[in-house]
């Protein structure tokens, strides 16, 4: 009798576990290769800041409403189109003469995808806490967005038009983070040593 060893397995591919979740879970486009990142300009867009300056802002979102952070950046998604309002709503705010730390990335951009809420990427666990620091830089929810739960409706918009019934407004919530971020970049500047000749 001939004893044969059965070749060993691949383990599963934690990368397509995650990219399905995105797809099937919650129908939104990710883009090919590693780490598996997220379309935007699609679904919605991104505006990301210093997670100090984004902080403030959280107020002027729903429960509902995805963040996530990486790094030292929150990402709040927006509704799709918001990256391009973004410079003339910054001018019609009068922010638009100073170099703020907030960005937009819509149509033609990514980011990389956070891993699901749960123990190693499945669904089902508590997002990271605010003031937990992610490992290594890796993106992370602090707001999840939930499977079969319609996310865009409830983005904040510029026009009450394209948003769902109690949308955040994007104005104030830009005008938010533009103050927080200069308040910031004036909290650095005031930190930093006189330079004498």
């Amino acid at each position: 009798m001939v004893h044969t060893v059965p070749l060993p397995r691949r383990p599963p591919d934690p990368s397509s576990a995650v990219r399905d979740w995105y797809e099937q879970g919650m129908g939104w486009a990710t883009l090919p290769g590693e780490p598996v990142r997220l379309a935007t300009g699609v679904r919605f867009d991104v505006l990301e800041v210093p997670a100090e300056a984004g902080s403030a802002a959280l107020r002027h979102l729903g429960p509902a409403s995805p963040v996530a952070r990486q790094g030292g950046r929150l990402r709040l998604l927006v509704a799709a189109g918001s990256a391009e309002e973004l410079p003339g709503l910054l001018e019609w705010l009068e922010w638009g003469a100073l170099d703020l730390d907030l960005t937009a990335i819509g149509a033609g951009g990514h980011m990389e995808a956070p891993l699901p809420p749960g123990p190693a990427g499945t669904p089902g666990a508590r997002p990271l806490p605010p003031g937990r620091n992610e490992s290594q830089g890796a993106a992370v929810w602090l707001r999840p967005p939930e499977p079969g739960c319609e996310v865009e409706p409830l983005l904040p918009t510029l026009s009450a038009v394209r948003g769902g019934e109690g949308a955040p407004d994007l104005v104030r919530l830009v005008d938010t983070m533009a103050t927080q971020c200069h308040r910031v970049r004036l909290l650095r500047s005031c930190a930093q040593p006189f330079a004498f000749s």
